[in-house]
């Protein structure tokens, strides 16, 4: 569950609980992408945070949140947030290419979460919150190796501490629906208004050039 330490961990998951009972929305519509549209996977702690960033992103089209790096089998949020099982929280991003890079993407990974944080983003600890690139082909995977080489070499990072780990894509399997736009639903939700909104407000402050125009108006 998302906590801030000891005592507020446990009004935040009686809080979530709540919401969680009494909330189940009508399922979310099936996104159906346009031609031409690719997909990435990346995980950089809660999902919630995660979407709500990427989905500011111009070029980026539907984001979707979810689980990777485990099976179909285990992959539901109450086994994944007990941190049993290989799933990583992670967004599965639907994007135009021609707008916006997959080297961009990337970019925005690391400048929206702290990657020298082992299995911990924030108040949320565990494998299922790690900073890892689930790369669909030897393409990505160069990418990113490169684009970490290129933190290391302009001395953003220090050595050997970014613990982003590259995994081989296996599989996506997407959240319960009200995991789905679950920032821009429950704004007034206590874990929403004290990280993920101030995590997304601070990337969109460092990158306004990267946002689509309603955002960038904000």
């Amino acid at each position: 569950m998302k906590y801030f330490g000891l005592m507020c961990g446990v009004v935040l998951s009686l809080l979530f609980q709540s919401c969680k009972a009494e909330t189940q929305p009508a399922a979310k519509p099936a996104f159906v992408p346009s031609p031409g549209l690719e997909k990435a996977y990346f995980a950089s702690g809660c999902f919630w945070c995660v979407e709500a960033i990427f989905e500011s992103v111009y070029g980026v089209e539907e984001v979707v949140s979810g689980y990777c790096g485990g099976s179909a089998n285990d992959a539901s949020y109450d086994q994944v947030s007990s941190g049993n099982t290989n799933h990583a929280e992670t967004v599965e991003i639907y994007y135009d290419p021609t707008k916006v890079s997959y080297t961009t993407l990337l970019k925005i990974f690391y400048d929206s979460h702290d990657a020298t944080t082992l299995n911990r983003q924030g108040p949320d600890a565990g494998r299922q919150y790690r900073s890892a690139i689930f790369y669909q082909n030897e393409g990505e995977k160069q990418a990113a190796e490169q684009y970490i080489a290129s933190l290391y070499g302009t001395g953003q990072y220090k050595a050997g501490t970014i613990t982003t780990t590259l995994e081989k894509f296996t599989g996506f399997y997407a959240a319960e629906n009200y995991h789905q736009d679950y920032e821009r639903l429950n704004p007034s939700q206590p874990y929403i208004k004290a990280v993920s909104v101030p995590r997304l407000k601070k990337f969109q402050n460092k990158n306004p050039e990267l946002l689509k125009k309603q955002e960038a108006k904000h």
